[in-house]
C-alpha cells in the first residue's frame, strides 16, 4: 500500500510539474530543444535504478540519493558503473525516482545529468529535469515512453509516435496510479489502452513511443 502510495504520489507531482510548467510558458519562454538540453548536459545515459535512498515525509522523498546502473553511455565520464543522483526539496523539475522491490527489476531511464559542485562524486538533474522513461518492446529495443514526463523540452515526440507492443513491465499501470484527467486524455491520445478489462483492478498498457535510436537523433551529439 505504501508503495502504491508512493508511485501515485511521484506521478501526480510529475503532472502538476508539468501543467504547471504550461501555464508559465508565456512568461519563460518556450522549453529548449533535446539538443540543447544535450549541450548543457555532462552525462547522457540508459540507466536501470538499483536502489534509492531517501529521506521521506509523509511516504513522499524530500531529499537524498539514487543509485542506478549504466547500461549505455551516450555522452560524458561518469567514472563509475553505477552513479549517484541526489536530489533536495520539492520543485518543479524534481529528480525522485521509485524504489523497486526485492521481487522487481528497476526502471529504465535515458539521464540528463551535471556534477553536483558540492560533491563530485554525485551528480544532479538539469534544471528542467533529469530523466524520461525508457521501455523494452517485444523485440528487445528500447523506446522512450509516451507521454513524456520527468524532463521539459520544446521537442514534439507525438509527431514521432509509433505504436508498440512493450515487454516491459513498466509498460502496464494501475488505474489508480494515473489522475483521472491525465488517464481520459492518454486514453484519447491512443496512449494507453486497458490491459485487462474484467479484472477487479482495472490496469492501463502504455502503447505508444519512440525509438531510443531516433530520440537520440534529436539530441544531435554525433554533430559535435
Amino acid at each position: 500500500m505504501k508503495r502504491h502510495f508512493l508511485l501515485t504520489a511521484l506521478l501526480l507531482l510529475s503532472v502538476l510539474a508539468c501543467q504547471h510548467a504550461m501555464a508559465e510558458q508565456d512568461d519563460r519562454g518556450t522549453p529548449p530543444t533535446l539538443a540543447a538540453l544535450a549541450r548543457s548536459a555532462e552525462v547522457i545515459a540508459l540507466a536501470q535504478v538499483r536502489d534509492t535512498d531517501y529521506r521521506r515525509q509523509r511516504e513522499i522523498p524530500v531529499s537524498g540519493s539514487a543509485y542506478l546502473r549504466v547500461l549505455i553511455l551516450y555522452q560524458g565520464e561518469p567514472g563509475t558503473d553505477v552513479i549517484e543522483v541526489y536530489e533536495k526539496g520539492l520543485r518543479e523539475h524534481e529528480c525522485y525516482f521509485p524504489d523497486p522491490t526485492v521481487f522487481e527489476e528497476g526502471r529504465r531511464y535515458l539521464l540528463f545529468l551535471r556534477r553536483d559542485p558540492d560533491n563530485p562524486q554525485r551528480f544532479l538533474g538539469l534544471p528542467e529535469g533529469c530523466a524520461v522513461d525508457v521501455l523494452v518492446d517485444r523485440e528487445n529495443r528500447y523506446a522512450v515512453r509516451l507521454p513524456v514526463t520527468g524532463l521539459a523540452f520544446s521537442d514534439r515526440l507525438e509527431e514521432l509516435a509509433q505504436n508498440m507492443e512493450f515487454s516491459d513491465p513498466y509498460a502496464v499501470v494501475d488505474d489508480a496510479a494515473l489522475p483521472p484527467a491525465l488517464r481520459r486524455s492518454m486514453e484519447a491520445a491512443g496512449q494507453i489502452v486497458p490491459h485487462d478489462a474484467e479484472a477487479s483492478s482495472r490496469r492501463w498498457r502504455y502503447t505508444q513511443g519512440v525509438s531510443l535510436g531516433r530520440f537520440r537523433e534529436l539530441l544531435q551529439l554525433d554533430s559535435r
